[in-house]
């Protein structure tokens, strides 16, 4: 795979959690926006895993 297509991955994957972490903190828990938020903290983590996974078995 491309390094700069890994790279825009690797920036979404960042952006979303580091979105998603800080609405974490900002939102009640309890409500339907904090579920949403940890889940996508869950994505982004698996995203930039993804990255990472495809980055190392690439360069190989």
């Amino acid at each position: 795979m491309s390094p700069e297509i890994l790279q825009l991955f690797f920036r979404l994957g960042m952006f979303v959690t580091l979105t998603a972490l800080f609405l974490v903190f900002a939102v009640p828990k309890g409500s339907a926006e904090f579920v949403i938020s940890v889940l996508s903290l869950a994505i982004g983590v698996v995203l930039l895993g993804l990255v990472l996974l495809l980055s190392f078995f690439s360069r190989k």
